[in-house]
């Protein structure tokens, strides 16, 4: 508003000035012998038209200023001019208070932007983009580590992470979701794919969510074996307790009723003693695999692969009848540090060494293992033990893992699934695969 009076007031002094030398002129053109007269009215009201045409066309131009500012961006332009006249000092104080607020609020979208963008590069779930062209390409850091194998941008180029998955990204409809395996570097995933649509650049762009979901599964269905175990051996053990309490009562009585000459009284004092040692067995075996019902407490640093491989070995060389069994141990590269509890992880590859022993001993005249331990993308660990024993059935390599199952005459069914609780706690896997020499393969990724 204070420009606006000082600039009405500074146009309408100039109209007048302009106004009275037109007058001015006209009266010197009627009166005779007035020709300095006529000259200097004449270049009065030339020099004040000047002054109003410079008056109105310099508020055009400090306007067009701050417009060209916006249009190219130029946010760091200036417009005030102290001292100026007629509320120019105004209009350029307004001008500057309007490319002030044009900048922060730059700097505050270019803010939220960058919140915006690093929020879903480290988001936790894989993002993928498909244009209407068809090209895929990967959003953030979950996507780029997951899909790391392939070359080029097509639904095709991604066949390296299974078909059923690559015809999915091509095909998927924005609002659906779905569940399939995919092939990962730490072996077949389970994944939930879920398809969302964006306007990018006047077209519509379908945002690809894929989040891999078998860690999560295989954590529920250890907790629900252990919520199991944990209630079948409370129950056991509240019915067995008083039944041993009782037999070993029993035993004592019948040791001091049995003087030697009842044959009867023998056979019954034997039968209760066994009855109180089967009892004392089913309480120590009941106990025993409540052991697994407890998760594992992880103690995770760094430590050099090839030492832990050589303690390993020499572990497995000190046990009883192990020295006709080849043993090869192999660590790529040689200065490789793994990201582990070193003592969970020794007691689960030294019980994989021992079963392949057992496996490859039985099968094979020259029986031999192996323990390979390689470093793998994003810093992580892959360890393979194998053997050239008969291997382990297609229909059995699920069930291998689960608590009290066991294939050996003499096994108790814990070694697989303790070691199966060790990597998830690692938020790893173990898998069982076929070697090379026909045996069996396992592979810890962590």
């Amino acid at each position: 508003m204070g420009f606006d009076r000082h600039y009405a007031l500074g146009l309408a002094l100039r109209l007048l000035l302009v106004l009275a030398c037109l007058a001015a002129l006209a009266w010197s053109l009627l009166t005779p012998g007035l020709g300095a007269v006529r000259i200097l009215c004449a270049a009065g009201a030339a020099v004040s038209a000047m002054a109003l045409w410079s008056h109105v066309r310099r508020a055009n131009h400090e306007v067009a200023r701050f417009v060209e500012a916006i249009q190219f961006g130029d946010l760091q332009a200036r417009f005030a001019r102290p001292g100026s006249d007629s509320g120019f000092d105004i209009l350029g104080d307004a001008l500057d208070r309007g490319i002030r607020k044009l900048r922060d609020d730059r700097v505050r979208l270019q803010e939220a932007s960058r919140f915006y963008e690093a929020l879903a590069d480290d988001a936790p779930t894989a993002l993928l983009t498909v244009d209407p062209e068809g090209r895929i390409e990967p959003v953030n850091k979950a996507a780029r580590k997951l899909f790391n194998r392939h070359v080029g941008v097509r639904p095709d180029d991604y066949a390296c992470y299974g078909g059923h998955f690559a015809a999915t990204l091509g095909a998927l409809e924005p609002g659906r979701s779905q569940t399939m395996l995919i092939e990962t570097d730490i072996g077949p995933q389970r994944v939930l794919i879920r398809c969302g649509s964006l306007t990018r650049l006047g077209g519509a762009t379908r945002v690809i969510a894929v989040q891999v979901i078998q860690q999560a599964l295989n954590a529920v269905e250890v907790a629900a074996q252990s919520d199991l175990i944990r209630v079948l051996t409370h129950e056991i053990m509240n019915s067995m307790t008083p039944v041993t309490s009782l037999a070993r009562t029993a035993s004592d009585l019948m040791e001091q009723a049995d003087d030697g000459g009842n044959a009867l009284i023998a056979d019954a004092r034997a039968a209760v003693d066994t009855l109180a040692r089967r009892a004392d067995g089913v309480m120590h075996f009941v106990e025993t695999y409540r052991t697994i019902t407890r998760p594992p407490q992880v103690d995770r640093r760094l430590f050099a692969a090839r030492p832990f491989a050589d303690e390993l070995a020499k572990l497995f060389s000190a046990d009883i009848d192990r020295s006709s069994i080849r043993l090869d141990v192999s660590v790529s590269p040689a200065d490789h540090r793994i990201d582990a509890d070193p003592d969970l992880l020794a007691q689960v590859v030294i019980n994989l060494l021992r079963n392949a022993a057992d496996a490859a001993e039985c099968h094979r005249d020259n029986p031999e293992i192996s323990l390979g331990i390689t470093a793998i993308s994003a810093g992580r660990t892959r360890i393979e033990v194998a053997d050239n024993g008969p291997g382990v059935p297609e229909a059995l390599r699920h069930d291998i893992f689960l608590p009290f199952f066991t294939t050996k005459k003499t096994g108790n069914g814990i070694g697989l699934s303790f070691g199966r609780q060790v990597l998830l706690a690692h938020d790893g896997s173990i898998e069982i695969d076929a070697a090379p020499s026909g045996g069996a393969l396992f592979r810890l990724t962590l």
